[in-house]
């Protein structure tokens, strides 16, 4: 039989963001696979650079919509660790408790995605409106039901009131009769076990040869979660288990989601039952001593990664986000070899994607030998002449 390849992406309906796969195809089962990144580049590091540390706050929220808050603790832990700050306790029960509120949103969603891809409608409205309880629940919290910009620099924002507490509480406690009732589909519905069981085949020594993290990494059977290995924020006071699952697949990956949801409720109960008193921020100085810091935060998706260097003013000098997605796709290309081309949409979904948190681009001057570095000025400049070709003039705005 001959082989054909087929581009699939940047632009495909299955996919909603722009990245490139390229399947090699005998009949409808797939041979091999390869991934070419770099098509949604927002130039986010760049532009922190720019920017005091305050304001880039509110730029590193952008890096992912439903990832915000994880970018902008991992962020601020940063930035605080080389001011010497010490962030109140009260402070990082909160950011914990958004942390898993954040946890809940994004699983719920991503099991809504799923059922979406297999064709599983139902389930996709079911999680879609049980997922507005958790959103109503960041609002009431932060002002916001995405971006919650609860973080400032030494503490967070917004205190948490009696009432707030009760609200909360009500809202997790239907969410967890729901997820039971996730959990029963997840494992007993035929329609969920034939396409998912035996589909995007991980095994664990190719999980940890590639780098696998989050969900997927344990999915596989590796036990390895930021919270509990390294703990930060109040993680060393609560009880909670790591949850694994044997499979190796795209079931094992529902699973371990599903079940981390019921994880999170009764975190987010201790953290609500055991706030501390006490003020919810300190002052920070603007300007920052020269120094270097690198954290990391268990994001939904997994392991997110930010470095930051600073140099005595109130900007940083260097900021480098990795975050989670990147560190999975290289396991992606690995679960779609030997499948079929009909499994590609919920192959690479299982991993729960975010292109736009992912991609990074360089220029190479090939003349010069080495990268070439721009400005925000510059690379301003250079958008602004690309639409001019076009017929647009942004020069004015």
């Amino acid at each position: 039989m001959s082989k054909i390849t087929i581009p699939f992406g940047p632009q495909h309906p299955a996919l909603k963001e722009p990245e490139n796969f390229m399947l090699v195809l005998e009949g409808e089962q797939i041979t091999s696979a390869g991934i070419n990144l770099g098509y949604n580049h927002r130039g986010m590091e760049k532009a922190a650079e720019e920017r005091t540390y305050l304001q880039d706050l509110y730029l590193i929220e952008r890096v992912c919509g439903i990832c915000s808050h994880s970018h902008t603790t991992c962020y601020i832990t940063n930035v605080e660790e080389l001011a010497k700050c010490e962030t109140p306790k009260r402070a990082l029960a909160i950011r914990t408790l958004i942390g898993e509120l954040e946890r809940v949103h994004s699983h719920l969603l991503w099991l809504g995605v799923a059922g979406y891809e297999m064709g599983f409608e139902t389930l996709f409205m079911y999680t879609w409106r049980d997922r507005e309880q958790v959103l109503d629940c960041l609002e009431l919290l932060s002002g916001n039901r995405v971006h919650y910009s609860i973080n400032t620099i030494g503490g967070v924002r917004r205190d948490i009131t009696a009432e707030q507490k009760t609200e909360v509480k009500k809202r997790i406690n239907y969410l967890m009769e729901r997820t039971n009732y996730y959990i029963k589909l997840a494992t007993e519905e035929p329609t969920v076990l034939a396409r998912t069981q035996k589909v995007g085949k991980l095994p664990l020594d190719v999980a940890i040869e590639r780098g696998a993290v989050g969900p997927t990494a344990r999915a596989s059977g590796l036990a390895r979660d930021v919270r509990k290995d390294e703990p930060y924020l109040i993680y060393n006071e609560l009880d909670f288990k790591v949850i694994t699952h044997n499979t190796c697949d795209v079931f094992g990956r529902l699973v371990v989601r599903a079940l981390e949801l019921v994880e999170s409720y009764k975190m987010i109960h201790q953290v609500i039952d055991n706030l501390p008193e006490g003020p919810i921020a300190v002052k920070v100085p603007m300007k920052i001593a020269p120094g270097e810091a690198v954290n990391h935060y268990e994001a939904p998706r997994g392991e997110d990664i930010h470095y930051l260097k600073s140099n005595g003013t109130d900007k940083p000098e260097r900021l480098k986000v990795r975050a989670p997605t990147l560190a999975n796709l290289q396991s992606v290309a690995y679960m779609m070899e030997g499948g079929w081309l009909a499994d590609v949409p919920l192959v690479i979904a299982a991993i729960d994607p975010c292109m736009s948190c992912t991609d990074r681009a360089a220029v190479w001057d090939a003349k010069k030998g080495k990268t070439e570095v721009y400005s925000w000025e510059e690379m301003r400049k250079m958008g602004i002449e690309h639409y001019k070709r076009r017929g647009v003039d942004f020069s004015k705005l």
